[in-house]
């Protein structure tokens, strides 16, 4: 019988060090389509897809940057949903993170291949050329995925008492399940990290090559956007949409133009409430499984914390959602070889091998 799963499409951030050469391992059947990718950035005058995964090394500087991460993620993430074994699979529905909006677009049918590839690398090469603002994450939950008493409330008070200050910008971009994603200007960021405490040895952790994204620095990309890619690029999806507002689009019922304007408007330059969008799949859609498309394996944490937030099938802690995983797998990584096997490969889904 078949399994019902919702996918989610990966953002900024996930092709990293592991990831090079992940087209060439997973997805060397899929020639036409990553030329056709190739060609449109060779129209471009970028260096192609396949030639970035390809490289000998692995280049923060080079692979990082917005018009070649974005790319890259895409092709990546649009095979691995292609490679899904339906006669397993019945998909109930897709959302995604932040740029994964973009993804899920092309998953569900709202764009077609080429056409979220386009979206997608112009958004990109804008954000780039552009490149205002940046990016650090900042937790609020303990070791065992629970919310800290008061701490984001802690959180939310100094961004905005930072972002009250002359010349400092600060606001929340993404609500990433037990993690914020800070947005602002240089100034405002610096004040962040000199006047938080750090958490986990690592955080405030700064993300390099992001912009301010899904803030109010972002508008004039957004009116770029508008002007370069037109309504004719969007079509009805054929799989239900959740959005980074947790907002449902259905098939069949969808005003283009509406999801057009929220594509390149609000998702752009508003927070994009990725918690939100999860807490929607759990319990509107009720899937068995949730499947993260690659590359990385950055993303599962944070759906799993999102799992708990919503209290999805009783899970309200770490050792919680590794004690369902063990006997379920409820999460699975295409980005983990383990895992992406019981996705594509002819085994079934039952004991899951390891958790996250």
């Amino acid at each position: 019988m078949k399994q019902t799963a919702v996918i989610i499409a990966p953002g900024r951030g996930t092709y990293n060090r592991s990831e090079l050469g992940y087209l060439a391992r997973h997805h060397g059947d899929k020639t036409p389509l990553i030329s056709a990718f190739d060609s449109y950035r060779q129209d471009q005058q970028q260096e192609s897809i396949s030639a970035l995964d390809s490289a000998e090394r692995f280049s923060i500087a080079k692979h990082t940057r917005g018009d070649n991460a974005s790319g890259l993620i895409y092709a990546c993430a649009y095979a691995d949903f292609l490679s899904i074994d339906r006669d397993r699979f019945d998909i109930i529905g897709v959302t995604g993170n932040s740029m994964g909006w973009y993804v899920a677009l092309a998953c569900a049918g709202a764009l077609g291949a080429m056409g979220g590839f386009e979206v997608v690398n112009t958004m990109g090469t804008l954000m780039q050329q552009s490149l205002i603002g940046g990016q650090l994450i900042y937790p609020f939950v303990d070791d065992n995925w629970v919310e800290i008493p008061h701490a984001r409330q802690v959180i939310e008070r100094k961004m905005a008492e930072i972002n009250a200050r002359t010349g400092h910008m600060l606001a929340l971009s993404i609500d990433l399940g037990g993690m914020l994603v800070i947005a602002g200007n240089e100034a405002g960021l610096s004040a962040f990290e000199a006047e938080m405490p750090p958490m986990q040895e690592r955080f405030p952790l700064r993300l390099p090559n992001h912009a301010g994204f899904h803030t109010s620095l972002q508008a004039p990309v957004a009116a770029l956007g508008q002007a370069q890619l037109p309504l004719g690029l969007f079509h009805q999806p054929e799989l239900p949409l959740i959005d980074g507002r947790g907002a449902l689009w259905y098939p069949d019922a969808v005003d283009l133009t509406a999801l057009r304007n929220y594509t390149l408007g609000h998702q752009i330059t508003r927070t994009y409430d990725f918690t939100a969008a999860i807490r929607t799949a759990a319990r509107e859609l009720m899937p068995d499984a949730f499947i993260v498309l690659g590359p990385g394996t950055t993303l599962g944490g944070a759906v799993a914390q999102s799992f708990l937030q919503a209290e999805w099938r009783g899970m309200s802690c770490k050792a919680d959602f590794q004690t369902t995983q063990a006997s379920t797998l409820r999460l699975a990584s295409m980005g983990r070889e383990d895992q992406r096997n019981r996705v594509s490969g002819g085994c079934e889904i039952g004991r899951a091998s390891s958790v996250l």
